[in-house]
């Protein structure tokens, strides 16, 4: 195998609906438990008590624990397309307008303890996550459904309560996951680390203080799905971060490292003349911004806003802190995303303090303007200090702002951004789908992930309607581009960059290629272990 592996989109595309109708979890090649590495945490806390209850959970982490244990009508496939049947034997819109759409299970489908999936079921799984509605706004993906019908055994319909292109794509995402009643209570989420479900692997979780340290998946017997299973175990293991991740891989204790990689890590892996660990490398679509409440005093003036983003020199900080594995961003929508446009370039051109002064003073505005930037610091990587130092550099250096930045872990990071306790605080993005509707709606429509004050009616009230309207997603490039000028205008938040993603395995781990596409989805299926040389 090479050193490093391309993965390339137009490749994956031409691939995937071949190798989607694989079907069947056989393949598995038995052998020792396959170990992956993650820095991602897993806390049961009082803010957050369920982080795997698929009505609450809603980051990647989790859900990349979810997708391989709860099972989801529609699946997206190994490379780029739209979703394809999983739990389903077939689904499609029955209208023209697409606001009415219809799903047949598979025939003798079971959960994993050997209960038979029905029609029912799926009905109370969604219902259940839309009647819980989590704080986070995971069930906003949900949010276009009037109500679930059932006929007979096998036949589920969703009638919508108004046209959603991108439907299919939400019924692949966790939120939709199909959960037994016996195990998922109606009226309250499931707290702590238990998942069951029917999907590929069961789950066993090793806790320690609160926290999943690793994450056993055993393979289904009962599994009955698109997806081809080409091992019998792995193992999941949380490191606290990326260094102790390496290590371990070095070692021999871990068999594959994920996210989050350092950048020095991916260097020194890109130029290393040992043939025993292989780096992949593929598209991805995670993004970064910085995000504003805009009711906070510091920000509410839309100059300050604007101000922050005609200083901003992406280009900069992607150079001095990322290198090549990532690439400025001057949109929400990812540059390989259909319907993207570069409207915060646009709109601003290059970075220029004497704009960014030019607009403060025609608002009032006295400078120098103090902020304080929050970031995470275990959530996405030990880089993102070196970004937000970055950031109050080029900020400071300005002469109209005085910046300082405060990080903190996540468990209270999250919970504190929520109430609306940050003025400015970078996030980032993994898309449930690759679409730009998702890059946009999730943000600006009601019950956002964000929890923002923000709200605008052209996009809430027409533009993401009108955009959900177009089967032929070509065709919502217009909607989907004048969002992204009002986003630009207006600034509720700062798009930053766009950052490619990476897998580093023991050169006998098959599959590599595959363990996770653009949306970040980790695919452990399709991992098996050979002949390593």
């Amino acid at each position: 195998m090479n050193r490093k592996t391309l993965v390339l989109p137009a490749v994956i595309g031409l691939l995937a609906p071949v190798l989607a109708a694989c079907g069947g979890s056989d393949g598995g090649d038995g052998g020792d438990a396959i170990v992956v590495g993650t820095t991602d945490r897993f806390t049961a806390s009082k803010a957050a008590p369920a982080p795997l209850d698929p009505a609450y959970a809603y980051e990647v982490g989790s859900w990349n624990i979810l997708r391989q244990t709860v099972q989801t009508l529609m699946v997206q496939p190994r490379g780029e397309g739209e979703p394809v049947p999983e739990a389903a034997e077939k689904c499609g819109f029955t209208d023209t307008g697409n606001e009415r759409y219809a799903c047949t299970l598979r025939d003798g489908l079971k959960f994993a303890n050997g209960d038979p999936v029905t029609a029912a079921d799926v009905k109370y799984s969604i219902d259940r996550a839309r009647s819980l509605k989590a704080d986070n706004g995971v069930a906003a993906l949900l949010s276009t459904i009037d109500t679930v019908e059932t006929q007979g055994e096998r036949e589920v319909v969703f009638h919508l309560k108004t046209a959603d292109a991108t439907f299919p794509f939400k019924l692949s995402t966790p939120v939709a996951g199909i959960v037994n009643p016996d195990d998922y209570a109606k009226g309250e989420l499931r707290n702590g680390f238990e998942v069951d479900g029917s999907g590929p692997y069961t789950f066993q979780a090793e806790v320690k203080d609160d926290e999943l340290v690793k994450g056993v998946f055993t393979r289904n017997p009962n599994y009955k799905g698109s997806l081809r299973v080409n091992n019998d175990k792995v193992e999941l293991v949380s490191f606290e971060d990326a260094d102790a991740m390496g290590a371990a891989l070095n070692r021999g204790d871990i068999d594959l490292m994920t996210r989050a990689m350092t950048p020095e890590q991916v260097r020194q892996l890109s130029n290393a003349s040992d043939d025993t660990v292989d780096l992949v490398e593929m598209p991805g679509l995670e993004i970064r911004y910085l995000a504003f409440n805009t009711n906070a005093p510091e920000v509410k003036d839309k100059a300050v806003r604007q101000a922050v983003a005609q200083i901003v020199n992406r280009s900069e900080l992607v150079s001095k802190v990322y290198g090549s594995q990532a690439e400025p961003l001057y949109s929400l929508v990812p540059a390989t995303v259909t319907g993207h446009s570069n409207s915060f370039f646009n709109t601003y051109g290059d970075p220029s303090v004497d704009k960014a002064k030019s607009l403060l003073a025609k608002a009032g505005v006295t400078t120098p303007v103090k902020l304080t930037l929050h970031y995470t610091t275990d959530h996405y990587g030990s880089a993102t200090e070196l970004e937000f130092e970055e950031l109050k550099r080029q900020l400071n250096g300005s002469g109209l702002f005085d910046v300082t930045t405060e990080g903190v872990p996540w468990d209270t990071f999250r919970p504190a951004q929520m109430k609306g306790e940050y003025e400015v605080y970078g996030l980032g993005w993994f898309p449930d789908f690759p679409d730009a509707d998702n890059f946009l709606a999730p943000f600006f429509d009601e019950d956002n992930v964000l929890n923002s004050p923000y709200t605008n009616s052209e996009i809430r009230d027409t533009l993401i309607p009108e955009s959900r309207r177009e089967a032929d997603r070509l065709s919502a490039a217009r909607s989907v581009t004048r969002m992204q000028d009002i986003v630009a205008e207006e600034v509720p938040v700062l798009p930053l960059w766009q950052g490619k993603q990476y897998v580093a395995a023991r050169d006998d781990i098959t599959g590599t290629a595959y363990a996770l596409n653009s949306s970040s989805t980790l695919q452990l299926w399709e991992l098996g272990r050979g002949a390593s040389g």
